[in-house]
């Protein structure tokens, strides 16, 4: 059993790391569960990391020089008073905006950064998917990258090679494994690094981003393995910014919002939190003071205001979105949807110059970009009358949410002029709305037809007599 006790004198840097898994791997200590307890494997109190902000480069030799009797430095915190603790066998996800905190904390686990203050423990051994690849060296071979990597985590030339044949069917490189790295695809690489990383049989698996290496079938083949570890009791901290994958793996979920702990609980509950803040903030940047501009006494309906993310926009500009929205049948606005659930989504335009024949519609997409539906006035039939310039045109699209696999999708509106088989986009945003589905239960598939199913049975004459 290998333990590590960070504090805020100790010198925890990757020596320090490298020498707690090769305590764990070399002392004899049986692997998997056989040492679980209800004791914390990895125990966080009062966490936190500071670094100095300098504007120019000669502003730290001049703190050097003056023995730091002038402070030429901002100060930097990214993380403040963390507590934490996480039981042996659980799979913990932390989510954040992006300078939250969460690499930070990761790397602090694994033993790469020293905390400016409090206390770190970790106990078992430890493998860590943070930059992959990081130790290879690029004109060394493969081979001789993966037993330069398995010494550097502890293992024994035998042990690498009792491994081997595994971590070579999991890269898949085939030959190219006794050629220099410096001639591998980026794929190639990061496969390999991966599959050497991934068969250290750790105690404690720290995961940074690290399951979008490769195509669609070795990430496949990546999230299966990560599963076994857990189906094997291993002791995961998984930081991501994919939802789904959270709420799909993790029995807990953490939210770090500007080095703080924000929420801790259960994924979805924590999702749900991560998605609210980040639908406010974007409220507020958009710099609109309420949802609802003035009521369209025509339609009933409400003019929106509101866009929560502007990334990507095109078209002609002789119309422009102003607004768009998701809202339930009693007006709450919707950052989530369930099967069966009646819903509103409602999209505002500004017209700029004179449209003859005005087209409001939207596409959704799934977190890969798939397209799933796409709809628009003129394919449901709603001919829109001529907008003239300085109109507001809003339209309501009434939706029946059908089964879906459960994550975040993003919806993209758009306006055009023309009709459904010609016409010119005006506006249009990408992932313009981010919206989860709850999860309904099981699903083969991105989403479940409106299937009835009947039988009939013949029976056969010849068995009755």
């Amino acid at each position: 059993m290998s333990y590590r006790i960070s504090t805020r004198s100790s010198c925890c840097c990757c020596l320090a790391w490298l020498f707690s898994v090769w305590v764990g791997l070399s002392s004899g200590t049986p692997k998997g569960n056989s040492w679980m307890s209800s004791e914390p494997v990895i125990l966080l109190k009062h966490l936190a990391k500071k670094y100095p902000i300098y504007d120019r480069p000669s502003h730290k030799f001049l703190e050097l020089v003056t023995l730091r009797r002038k402070q030429l430095h901002r100060e930097f915190w990214a993380l403040r008073d963390l507590d934490l603790e996480v039981p042996p066998g659980s799979t913990v996800g932390v989510i954040g905006q992006n300078g939250s905190g969460k690499s930070t904390l990761l790397q602090i686990v694994a033993g790469i950064l020293r905390q400016t203050r409090g206390d770190c423990l970790v106990k078992g051994t430890v493998a860590a998917l943070l930059e992959l690849g990081s130790g290879f060296n690029p004109e060394f071979t493969g081979r001789e990258n993966v037993f330069m990597n398995g010494a550097i985590m502890g293992f024994t030339h035998a042990e690498v090679q009792e491994r081997l044949e595994q971590i070579l069917d999991f890269a898949e490189i085939g030959d190219f494994i006794d050629q220099p790295v410096k001639t591998y695809s980026s794929g190639m690489f990061m496969r390999l690094a991966f599959s050497v990383a991934i068969h250290a049989d750790p105690d404690i698996l720290l995961v940074d981003e690290a399951l979008a290496v490769g195509d669609v079938i070795f990430q496949h083949r990546c999230i299966n393995r990560i599963n076994q570890l857990r189906k094997a009791g291993k002791t995961i901290l998984f930081v991501t910014h994919d939802l789904q994958a959270v709420t799909r793996f993790c029995d807990r979920a953490i939210l770090l919002d500007q080095g703080r702990k924000l929420e801790d609980g259960t994924p979805e509950h924590v999702v749900q939190r991560y998605q609210a803040l980040i639908f406010e903030r974007e409220r507020r940047a958009a710099g609109k003071g309420e949802f609802w501009g003035p009521v369209d006494q025509d339609t009933g309906l409400q003019i929106v205001n509101t866009i929560p993310f502007i990334h990507n926009r095109f078209g002609e500009g002789r119309a422009e979105i102003i607004g768009i929205i998701l809202l339930s049948n009693d007006g709450e606005v919707l950052n989530e949807m369930r099967e069966n659930q009646e819903v509103q989504l409602v999209i505002s335009a500004r017209i700029h110059q004179n449209i003859e024949h005005p087209i409001i519609g939207f596409t959704v997409r799934d977190r890969l970009g798939v397209e799933i539906t796409s709809s628009n006035t003129s394919y449901e039939g709603l001919h829109l009358p001529p907008a003239q310039c300085g109109d507001i045109v809003t339209v309501g699209f009434r939706i029946t949410v059908p089964r879906m696999r459960p994550g975040s999708y993003s919806i993209s509106p758009a306006v055009a002029q023309g009709n459904i088989w010609e016409h010119t986009v005006e506006d249009w945003i990408d992932n313009a709305l981010i919206i989860n589905m709850a999860d309904s239960g099981l699903i083969y598939g991105m989403m479940q037809w409106p299937v009835k199913a009947t039988f009939n049975v013949r029976k056969n004459k010849t068995a009755d007599s």
